[in-house]
């Protein structure tokens, strides 16, 4: 008896399992009978194709939908179908750190403060932020990698900016908590540890319409004490003021009012507010927010600005020039930079990045802070970073450019597991040691510093998988030519690498001055040669690439200099014919003169005899006119 399928019918053919294509269109299946000609077989993967071509692809890009499966809900793909928003309003809380400051009377909440490892906070705040600049940066993160899409590959907010940029710890315990807070549990928490009545406390909760207290509450009720107070009273201000600084910075809400109140559980023990990784809950919470602030219908983003914007000039000084001239190593890289508001609007701040080439990114921006704050190992780690119930995923592999390597073609990035799950995720963070990335997924350096080299086959592949063009090509300023053609996929990036390169090369010869030997300068000329003609790329393919070195962090210039001559190979200089023999001296060639120190020489004439060779002759030396015989 013919088996049975699950359709309900029966047939002696083998069973095809149906496409996706067809189970959401319900169409029916279709017997495929055995032939001996395999090009009379009609394959289902051809049928996939055929049906989710629409799915794959988008305008604009990505070509494959591989990676941004959810690009459709995308504020890009929305842009591109000729919807747009207005600049997100910012959730910054600068001003009112100001509003609450530790001076010389509360010295013993300072020093828990210090001891914490949070009192750079008090002081990295930008008063103002750039709503267009954030907004268009917003518009190029990718939810699916955790990244932001250039038009010359992915870059993010690394574990190593976050160190660099605020000095805030990176490692410790993950801030992880089981479950939601409760509206009760958190009644019960603000009574225990702030010292609150219970009246008062159901009171600001009702007023807040959730398990959160009002920043301004938090001021008005732990401001006034000082070390005057009792010890109960210090205590209670402390974490008061503990919950009000995360409340500014690492985890500002949308609110823009208020701070959720399950935070004040890591304040318990005070002794213990420095063993948390702060760093790596602070960046979950920012991928969060700008995963969300990624959909159309979203128009406020949350978040540490201050954070966001720092990186974005750190990375692109060019673009985003404001720097603090009175700035030292010894400070947070947030304090470097006058933050003002750029006078663009959104539109102008789009194309600017539609344009952007990979010589104006600044890959490596902390090598001169190395000395004052080393490169924390954590960097390398490769997992999911948690901040309570937020989950988001970490992958150095993608952004390898901003570690000093080689970009190559990143694997596929992996889902988070579920926040319920907190057990796995605590023990898999707790071992980082065994995550971070080895030196066979590193890769090889990059020739110079700040490079931005990448494999050749890179800019293929990520010119298919992502949506590196923002503005659509029609409602750009003044241009109606067509976005991807525009910007080649290939040739674009791989010219500004090689263009990049030659300048690196040529810039280590200028900076040693004109002391240097002839070899030096003809060996400097002939690598920016072959980079810029490809043939230093033609050789390394033909050639066994060297194993990447050891590297547990990031090299200071003691051991990679910047301005160090490289090493060049000299060429064997051509043979060149002998001049033939004579008893003649060689002839004198004499530049002519300026013609704004001596006229010109008079037309000779023909019919005039020749000159004798052993008569005077008038030649130019340095614009004076002498005679020699």
């Amino acid at each position: 008896m013919p088996p049975r399928t699950r359709g309900g019918y029966t047939s002696s053919a083998p069973r095809r399992r149906p496409t996706g294509s067809e189970r959401r269109r319900r169409v029916q299946l279709r017997e495929v009978e055995p032939a001996a000609d395999p090009d009379s077989v009609e394959h289902p993967q051809h049928d996939r194709d055929e049906h989710e071509e629409v799915f794959e692809g988008a305008p604009g890009g990505p070509i494959d939908r591989c990676i941004l499966r959810s690009f459709d809900k995308h504020i890009a793909a929305k842009i591109w179908l000729g919807e747009d928003r207005a600049p997100l309003k910012l959730v910054n809380h600068g001003a009112k750190l100001q509003l609450w400051e530790l001076d010389m009377e509360r010295s013993r909440i300072y020093e828990t403060v210090h001891r914490s490892g949070l009192a750079s906070l008090t002081s990295c705040r930008h008063r103002v932020a750039s709503r267009p600049m954030l907004s268009a940066f917003c518009e190029r993160w990718q939810p699916e990698t955790t990244t932001f899409h250039m038009p010359f590959g992915e870059m993010t907010i690394t574990l190593d900016d976050v160190a660099s940029i605020l000095h805030i710890p990176v490692t410790g315990s993950m801030i992880s908590f089981s479950q939601p807070l409760h509206v009760d549990d958190a009644n019960a928490l603000l009574v225990e540890l702030l010292g609150t009545t219970d009246v008062e406390a159901s009171r600001e909760m009702e007023q807040c319409r959730s398990p959160s207290v009002r920043l301004l509450w938090l001021r008005d009720h732990f401001s006034t004490i000082t070390d005057a107070s009792s010890d109960d009273d210090v205590v209670f201000a402390t974490r008061a003021f503990l919950l009000h600084l995360v409340g500014c910075t690492l985890f500002a809400d949308k609110s823009a009012t208020s701070v959720a109140v399950v935070y004040l559980e890591l304040f318990r023990d005070l002794s213990m507010v420095g063993s948390y990784a702060w760093g790596a809950a602070c960046l979950a919470y920012m991928y969060r927010q700008l995963t969300t602030a990624t959909r159309f219908e979203v128009r406020q983003l949350g978040g540490y600005v201050t954070l966001l914007q720092a990186w974005i000039y750190e990375h692109f000084p060019e673009m985003f020039y404001s720097p603090d001239m009175s700035y030292t190593e010894s400070r947070p890289r947030a304090l470097r930079w006058r933050p003002h508001v750029i006078a663009d609007s959104l539109q102008s701040v789009r194309e600017r990045l539609d344009r952007l080439q990979i010589s104006e990114v600044c890959w490596e921006p902390y090598e001169d802070h190395r000395a004052e704050h080393p490169f924390p190992d954590i960097a390398w780690y490769s997992g999911c970073i948690k901040c309570g119930q937020v989950v988001e995923p970490y992958h150095p592999e993608r952004v390898l450019r901003q570690f000093g390597y080689i970009q190559t073609i990143p694997p596929r990035p992996f889902t988070p597991p579920r926040p319920d799950r907190s057990s796995l995720l605590v023990q898999y963070w707790e071992r980082w040691t065994d995550h971070l990335l080895t030196d066979q997924s590193r890769g090889r350096r990059c020739l110079y510093s700040g490079s931005g080299e990448t494999v050749p086959e890179y800019m293929a592949w990520y010119d298919r998988i992502s949506h590196r063009i923002v503005q659509p090509p029609q409602l750009r300023s003044g241009s109606t030519i067509d976005a991807r053609s525009s910007l080649p996929s290939h040739a674009a990036a791989t010219s500004d690498t090689r263009i990049a390169r030659a300048l690196t090369s040529l810039r280590h010869v200028i900076s040693g001055g004109r002391d240097q030997s002839a070899d030096y300068f003809w060996g400097a000329l002939n690598e920016a040669h072959d980079i810029l003609s490809g043939s230093d790329e033609t050789s390394a393919s033909h050639s066994t690439p060297s194993p990447a070195p050891a590297c547990h962090s990031t090299p200071s210039p003691a051991t990679r200099p910047f301005f160090s001559p490289p090493t060049f190979v000299y060429p064997p200089p051509a043979s060149v014919d002998p001049p033939p023999a004579s008893d003649d001296p060689p002839p004198l060639i004499v530049p002519p003169p300026p013609a704004s120190v001596a006229p010109p020489a008079p037309t000779a004439d023909p019919s005039a005899p020749a000159p004798d060779s052993t008569a005077s002759t008038t030649v130019y030396v340095r614009s004076k006119r002498k005679k020699k015989t």
